[in-house]
């Protein structure tokens, strides 16, 4: 017989199924809302981590912060001194002997304040060097002793301008070993070669100063040599005056990096206070390019004016000082014309501001004198005429007064004269050698 269940104990517990169907339904439902937490919740939060604080798609980027812009470095400031001729004679040659050698450094030791105390000092290097194994001569076909380049190094002096009208007096063996020399003593040089690469190479003088390099780059050229022919194997040895090729070089040495260019010029004539017109023509040649900033003139032996032509790097003007005289040698009324016993230190005053071209700013002027009996000794002009009388000085009070007024009387009033040595801004320069680049 089939069992059945009993009724009232079925209903009881379908009633209890559904109650814990119920009760779990509350549980999830309290699970997922969690009343207790609700106030707490909504209560906004205290931190920075607030949703509202936090941008959105549509708010505008934050603003950067700008960088701060480099102050500007200081202008860099150095002066640049040209001196004249440095034409040793037979005479001057048998002073500086000192018996197992040469020492030219008494000669010129009283004119070494001006060439110390500027940045960059520049001679005009006249004669060659006496080759190995001969003896040093005089005029009229000179060579020097080899002790000349290291003593004009010790007197300050940083590199000197060589091709001049006696470049080949002692032929291809005179002017390499004079460059060689040269290289040795760590003096730089330009206007003569050794091969064509060093032929169309600017000399190079870096000067640190207020945080910049800068770049000095140097040229040179003579009108002629004296008659002896150029050798046929080796036309680069001598740099002839060429006006289109002097402008075409320093156009490369600025695409090269040149702050600052100068040339140094031997031309035209001898003797006379007065620019040859060749020497006018090429200089405003030279000032019309805008390639040039200065230039110094060499080969009349006496002094010529200083003058500022039109034109120049970005037509701020040219500065030339067309004839620095004698520096060191033994000429004087005696042998020449009174002038010849005289010369000038002419100091170019350079600016660089940061970012910006280099410019000579303004010239100074300082007269130098040889007193050829006196010892062939040198003095600054301005000290004699202020009462300096050094021991071993045979040089009148007439002829003071006369030379200082000759000088007066032809370098113009566009550069003014300057009677204290100028000071260093800076380390010396860096002399790049030519045969390495």
């Amino acid at each position: 017989m089939a069992r059945h269940a009993h009724p009232s104990r079925t209903g009881a517990s379908t009633w209890a199924v559904l109650a814990l169907a119920l009760v779990a339904v509350v549980l999830v439902v309290a699970a997922l809302w969690r009343p207790w937490q609700a106030d707490h919740e909504s209560a906004p939060p205290s931190g920075p981590a607030s949703p509202a604080a936090q941008p959105t798609a549509t708010d505008p980027p934050p603003t950067p912060t700008p960088t701060p812009t480099p102050e500007p470095l200081p202008d860099a400031r150095f002066t640049i001194v040209g001196g004249g001729d440095v034409l040793p004679h037979a005479t001057v040659i048998a002073t500086a002997a000192t018996g197992d050698g040469y020492d030219f450094v008494p000669l010129m030791e009283a004119t070494a304040a001006y060439t110390q105390g500027a940045d960059l000092a520049l001679c005009n290097f006249e004669v060659p060097l006496a080759p190995p194994g001969t003896a040093p001569s005089g005029y009229p076909m000179f060579g020097a002793p080899e002790e000349l380049a290291a003593d004009l190094v010790r007197l300050g002096w940083d590199g000197c301008s060589t091709g001049t009208n006696h470049s080949l007096d002692r032929g291809m063996a005179g002017l390499t070993h004079t460059l060689d020399a040269m290289d040795a003593a760590g003096l730089g040089h330009v206007g003569t070669a050794r091969s064509q690469a060093e032929a169309d190479t600017a000399q190079w003088y870096e000067l640190e100063r207020e945080g910049q390099t800068i770049r000095v780059a140097q040229l040179g050229a003579t009108y002629g040599t004296n008659g002896i022919p150029v050798p046929g194997d080796s036309p680069w040895a001598v740099e002839l005056i060429d006006a289109d090729r002097l402008v075409r070089m320093a156009t490369e040495a600025r695409e090269d990096g040149a702050d600052l260019v100068v040339a140094s010029i031997h031309c035209c004539s001898e003797y006379s206070g007065t620019p040859h017109p060749d020497q006018v023509a090429l200089a405003e040649t030279l000032a019309e390019s805008g390639q040039v900033d200065l230039v110094l003139g060499h080969h009349a032996h006496v002094p010529q004016p200083i003058d500022k032509l039109p034109g120049g790097p970005d037509g701020r003007g040219m500065w030339v000082a067309y004839g620095l005289g004698n520096f060191i040698s033994n000429q004087d009324e005696l042998c020449c014309v009174q002038q010849t016993a005289t010369g000038l230190l002419a100091l170019a005053h350079v600016v660089k501001p940061d970012g910006e071209p280099a410019r000579v700013e303004s010239m100074e002027w300082t007269a130098v004198t040889v007193d050829r009996v006196g010892a062939q000794r040198l003095h600054v002009l301005s000290d004699l005429v202020a009462g300096d009388r050094p021991d071993g000085l045979r040089l009148s009070e007439g002829q003071i007064a006369n030379r200082y007024q000759q000088v007066l009387d032809v370098v113009g009033d566009v550069a003014t004269e300057r009677t204290e040595p100028p000071e260093p801004t800076g380390p010396p320069p860096r002399v790049v050698p030519r045969a390495s680049r």
